[in-house]
């Protein structure tokens, strides 16, 4: 058998051209931690180019490299993250909130970003959730961001036109769920004596041989570079987009004090929305004024929504949809829920871009309906009624 073995790996070193993949080793997966190591630079108009050639970023680095062209492009990335965090502390004077908001010293945690009045601005709120994915706090897509601008894929635009309009607003990040941390490594157990009839030292050094010839084979010509194995560590109480809606609206927007909360929710956010809806229904249709979805992927049937969400969501959501007909055209409901526009573009990515003055007019048109409700209405059941009169202590 051991000869058998030994035939079989000789036969398949016979058919491996090592010259050929010595030339195609892989580079080092060790990537620059900065922009201006990287060569690169946002310019004037938000777009990534490179300091020198002024080019875009290519992503094909090195032709044949698969593995290596996308961790560099995941290096990026992070250091992409890192900006637009600089960009919303900086230019939009947002501050981060650390969670969970009794977080000790020894476990994981994760941030929202706040702006200065989002608990105290009496009259609107806006609430920005992005979708699932690699996107963190002031994204909508990476993707966008290194290969389009800023604009379209950073959530910025979004918070600038809140400020000028009015709004308080909260930045969600409903995908840092988790710390990541190396995973130590197990030692190689050792085999029993009774194993073998071998010496036991005789017996470890050919093992010691073998083991190794197989790691070296396979280590340098089928994965060159063993990449390090990681465990997650949950961020309590926010392990997961939805878990992460939920505990920023029992802790920030269900104690702000504006009268009309406006929530933009794109892809998994729309998902992570009706979640929500269906563990708060009471509170979100008491606190919020209108919703606009980008692309959602919500399923009220999948997710068992009622059908008094529903029909909420009917009346007071709209959901840009990716869609090849001009921006705002109705598309053919899927399901009995919020009604269905065309975005103005078939990109998934790109539809709270497109759709960002649309939003802005939906909101303002709902308030308006909101407040002319208000003033022709003596009861206390509406929505902003019954709110005041919880705020003045009559009940309870």
């Amino acid at each position: 058998l051991y000869l058998l073995r030994l035939y079989f790996l000789f036969n398949l070193l016979s058919r491996i051209d090592l010259d050929e993949l010595m030339k195609k080793d892989e580079p080092p997966l060790t990537f620059p931690k900065t922009l201006e190591e990287f060569e690169y630079t946002f310019n004037e108009q938000g777009q990534l180019r490179h300091t020198t050639t002024g080019e875009a970023f290519v992503f094909n680095a090195r032709e044949d490299l698969h593995r290596w062209n996308q961790k560099r492009y995941e290096a990026l990335g992070e250091i992409v993250t890192q900006y637009v965090y600089e960009l919303l502390e900086k230019k939009c004077n947002m501050t981060k909130v650390i969670l969970p908001v009794d977080v000790t010293e020894e476990e994981p945690r994760s941030f929202i970003y706040l702006s200065a009045d989002a608990m105290s601005n009496p009259a609107k709120l806006l609430v920005l959730i992005q979708g699932d994915g690699v996107v963190r706090a002031g994204q909508w897509a990476r993707r966008l961001i290194i290969n389009q601008d800023l604009d379209s894929g950073t959530q910025i635009p979004f918070i600038t036109r809140a400020k000028e309009e009015g709004y308080g607003v909260m930045v969600l990040n409903p995908n840092e769920n988790h710390l990541e941390v190396e995973r130590p490594a197990k030692p190689t157990p050792l085999p029993s004596p009774e194993a073998s009839d071998e010496p036991a030292e005789k017996r470890e050094r050919k093992d010691d041989r073998e083991s190794k010839k197989k790691r070296d084979f396979y280590e340098k010509y089928r994965n060159p570079q063993k990449e390090r194995e990681t465990e997650q560590i949950p961020i309590r109480e926010n392990g997961s987009p939805e878990e992460h809606l939920l505990y920023v609206w029992d802790h920030f927007v269900s104690n702000a004090a504006a009268r009309n909360v406006f929530i933009v929710a794109h892809s998994y956010g729309g998902l992570s929305l009706v979640e929500l809806m269906c563990q708060r229904e009471a509170q979100v249709k008491d606190r919020v004024c209108a919703v606009a979805m980008t692309d959602s992927v919500h399923n009220i049937w999948h997710q068992d929504a009622s059908k008094s969400i529903q029909e909420w969501l009917q009346q007071h959501c709209r959901n840009w949809v990716s869609s090849p007909e001009p921006l705002d055209t109705p598309v053919e409901p899927m399901l009995p829920d919020c009604p269905r526009l065309s975005a103005g573009t078939e990109r998934h990515e790109l539809t709270s871009w497109r759709s960002f003055n649309s939003i802005f007019q939906f909101f303002s048109k709902a308030l308006q309906t909101g407040d002319e409700y208000e003033e022709s209405s003596n009861t206390v059941t509406t929505r902003s009624s019954h709110r005041t009169k919880h705020e003045h202590n009559h009940d309870d």
